[in-house]
C-alpha cells in the first residue's frame, strides 16, 4: 500500500475484491438485514431531494434546477450506506471481481444479489409507507404529492429499452462513486468521492433500482388519496397505469438489468481486466 490518503487503481481493485468476499461471507440473516438498512437510508435520500425541489420541477424553466437540488441531496442515502455500515444492491454488483478471481463462488455472489434487492426492497418500502401515513406529502398544499404521484407515472410510462439504458448509465456512475469511495482512507475523501458521481446521476435522471422501489412505491401508495390524486394533474388512465404491475414489469425488470450491466461490466468487469487479471496472469507465470 503507498502512504498516501488516498488508493490508486490497482489498490482500489484488490480492496473491492476484499470487500466482495467479506460481504458474501456474512450470515443470510445479516446480508438481508444490511440490505434492509441500504434500502432506508436510500428512501430517505430519495424523499428529502424529492422535498428540496418539488417547487422547482412545477415550471420549466427552473426543471433543471430542481434536477440538480435533488442531486445534491440524495448522495446522501449512499453516504450512510458507505459509512454507517448497510449493502446496496447496485453497489453490490462490484462483487463480480472477486468472482473474476475466483475468491467467490457465482452462486454466493447471486446469493448476496437476491437477499440485499430483497431487503432493499423491504427497506424502501417501509420508509414509503411510514412517509404516506406521516402526512409529510401535504406539503406545500399536496403539491409535494402531486410532484410524487408525477414521479411515479413518469417511471412506469418508460419503455423497456429507455429504462435498460438509463439503468446502465445510472450504476455506471454509482459503482464508480463506490470506486472513489474505497480510494479515500478518511471520511472526508470518501464523502466527496461519492457526492459528485451521485450528484450528476440524479442531475441526470438516469435509473436506479433501489432508488425507485421508494419513488413509484411511494406514488402508487399516495395515489390512493383522491386528494393527492387530484394535486398530481393527472388524467384517470395514466393514474390507473400506475400500479404494482407496472411498477415491476416496466420499470423494476428493466431498470435492474440495466444496473447490473451498468456495475458489473463497466465498472468490474473493466477494472478486473485492466488492473487484476494481468498481474493474477504474471504471479501463474512465475510459480
Amino acid at each position: 500500500m503507498n502512504n498516501k490518503n488516498y488508493l490508486v487503481p490497482d489498490e482500489i481493485a484488490s480492496y473491492t475484491i476484499d470487500t466482495g468476499i467479506k460481504k458474501v461471507s456474512k450470515k443470510y440473516c445479516v446480508q438481508f438485514i444490511l440490505g434492509i438498512l441500504a434500502g432506508v437510508f436510500i428512501a430517505f435520500a430519495a424523499q428529502g431531494s424529492n422535498v428540496s425541489a418539488y417547487g422547482l420541477w412545477a415550471k420549466p424553466e427552473t426543471y433543471g434546477l430542481g434536477k440538480a437540488m435533488a442531486g445534491a441531496l440524495f448522495g446522501t442515502g449512499l453516504m450512510m450506506v458507505l459509512l454507517a455500515g448497510a449493502d446496496l444492491f447496485t453497489g453490490n454488483t462490484l462483487i463480480i471481481m472477486a468472482v473474476l478471481e475466483k475468491k467467490v463462488k457465482l452462486k454466493g455472489m447471486l446469493i448476496n444479489w437476491t437477499l440485499v434487492y430483497l431487503g432493499n426492497f423491504v427497506g424502501s418500502l417501509l420508509i414509503a409507507f411510514m412517509i404516506v401515513k406521516s402526512g409529510q406529502l401535504h406539503m406545500g398544499n399536496n403539491m409535494l404529492a402531486g410532484a410524487t404521484i408525477k414521479i411515479a407515472s413518469y417511471k412506469v410510462s418508460l419503455s423497456f429499452t429507455n429504462a435498460f439504458f438509463l439503468g446502465i448509465m445510472c450504476n455506471w456512475l454509482v459503482c464508480l462513486a463506490v470506486w472513489l469511495a474505497y480510494s479515500a482512507k478518511d471520511i472526508t475523501g470518501k464523502i466527496l468521492g461519492i457526492f459528485f458521481p451521485i450528484w450528476l446521476f440524479i442531475t441526470s435522471g438516469f435509473e436506479h433500482s433501489v432508488a425507485n422501489m421508494y419513488y413509484i412505491a411511494a406514488g402508487i401508495l399516495a395515489k390512493s388519496n383522491p386528494h393527492y390524486a387530484h394535486a398530481s394533474h393527472l388524467s384517470k388512465e395514466t393514474l390507473y397505469a400506475l400500479n404494482w404491475k407496472s411498477f415491476i414489469i416496466n420499470n423494476l425488470v428493466p431498470v435492474t438489468l440495466g444496473n447490473i450491466i451498468g456495475g458489473a461490466f463497466f465498472v468490474g468487469c473493466v477494472y478486473w481486466f485492466i488492473y487484476v487479471r494481468k498481474n493474477s496472469q504474471t504471479q501463474k507465470s512465475s510459480i
